[in-house]
């Protein structure tokens, strides 16, 4: 019993190992997009971008992802799981453009949108956008600001 009990466990074991994928060059490709949302090109972003009193851009990356690879010089930047939350502080009256570096996110982002009553014009990749020869604005960080005698903690004594 305990031998047949052994060799149920060891080919289970061996099943699971087979069934889980192996790490591959696509391991580091972006996700699968599943979105609806349409993928504009640098000429459909560029077009949409010649009435910036019309168009909403929000980037859905994270802040280093923005300064590391570039952005767009006017932007507002809610990441996706902040999405649900945030609702309110997007204005209705323009149409929206969402980003992220490859428009997967951005297509989902996108798609969470429309589903919630904005116009969505779509989402756009800013790597891709600049491989089709747009240009990005490299945003740098603020440093840490430099401290002044106005905003030391009175309450620690200076050496």
């Amino acid at each position: 019993m305990l031998k047949l009990a052994t060799v149920v466990l060891l080919s289970a074991v061996a099943f699971a190992q087979q069934a889980q994928p192996s790490p591959g060059p696509s391991a580091t490709a972006p996700a699968e997009d599943s979105s609806k949302a349409k993928k504009l090109t640098r000429a459909e972003f560029d077009a949409l971008m010649a009435h910036p009193d019309r168009i909403l851009l929000i980037d859905v990356r994270r802040p280093d992802e923005i300064s590391t690879n570039g952005g767009f010089p006017v932007y507002l930047s809610i990441q996706n799981d902040d999405l649900k939350n945030r609702l309110d502080a997007i204005p209705r009256d323009r149409t929206i453009i969402t980003v992220s570096n490859h428009a997967v996110r951005a297509g989902t982002a996108a798609d969470f949108r429309a589903a919630h009553g904005f116009d969505v014009a779509g989402a756009i990749g800013a790597q891709i956008y600049e491989s089709e020869g747009g240009k990005l604005v490299k945003i740098v960080p603020p440093g840490p600001e430099a401290k002044s005698e106005t905003n030391l903690n009175p309450n620690v004594k200076q050496r």
